[in-house]
């Protein structure tokens, strides 16, 4: 997949506040390449990321790239996006051996309306939704003190909700405010509690808190092969608006 559309203002400006929305604990500029380390807690936040026009040869920064991540005992892995047309460097990539892996959607919609908080719906501070994001996800511990220290990164806006039912929680997400955006993160909900309409009650009451803090548009990243997830996101109103994907060295 190459970008097939031309840049746009909005594909531009979710594409800048997602990275926002979840920073790297390092990050250098390269070119028109943002080059992001985390411990290797998630591909977003240890991959190389083009954001625009570069006027250097790819070549020698690919390889650049791929020695600082050796130093860091990283996997380079690049995320492309159709923001822009990345389609000579997708290439260069795959000529190189790596693996084109995990296609993800970035949805969006209008919050014209925004949604009234569902009565199971509640914020709570950063510390109490780790513990329950953390036992809802099966997040081994270690991976819970890198995830704690990304999320303190942020400087925008968090909303930290959980959704309860029969006084237990049964879902949780993140919703991160920049201006006129709301990024909804890490929503996830019970293994034994799915497809019960907890996600999308946590997901509207979500949008509600963030359109209370001033938010017009909301965005969400989703792995295309997640069906169940797309087709929710879909009833409640999100339609695609660019694609990403990663190409992983071999």
């Amino acid at each position: 997949m190459t970008g097939e559309h031309p840049p746009t203002p909005l594909r531009r400006r979710v594409e800048e506040a997602s990275l926002n929305a979840w920073p790297a604990l390092q990050q250098m500029l390269l070119d028109g390449w943002v080059v992001r380390f985390s411990g290797g807690f998630t591909k977003r936040a240890n991959s190389v990321i083009p954001l625009y026009p570069a006027l250097q040869e790819p070549l020698d920064k690919i390889r650049y790239c791929e020695r600082l991540y050796e130093q860091q005992q990283l996997k380079t892995i690049f995320r492309l996006t159709t923001v822009d047309d990345f389609s000579e460097l997708d290439a260069q990539l795959d000529a190189r051996g790596y693996q084109r892996i995990d296609p993800t959607r970035v949805l969006h919609r209008i919050i014209a309306n925004p949604p009234q908080p569902d009565p199971g719906f509640i914020e709570v501070p950063l510390r109490e939704w780790l513990n329950v994001y953390s036992d809802l996800a099966e997040m081994p511990r270690p991976t819970q003190a890198l995830h704690s220290a990304l999320l303190k990164g942020i400087r925008s806006l968090c909303i930290y909700g959980v959704q309860y039912a029969d006084h237990q929680p049964v879902a949780c997400g993140l919703a991160v405010v920049e201006r006129e955006l709301t990024g909804l993160f890490d929503v996830v909900t019970h293994p034994q509690r799915r497809r019960l309409g907890h996600a999308g009650a946590l997901v509207s009451s979500l949008l509600g808190a963030g359109a209370q803090a001033g938010a017009t548009h909301a965005y969400l990243q989703v792995e295309e092969n997640n069906a169940p997830a797309r087709a929710m996101y879909q009833a409640l109103g999100f339609t695609d608006l660019y694609h990403y994907w990663y190409r992983a060295a071999p």
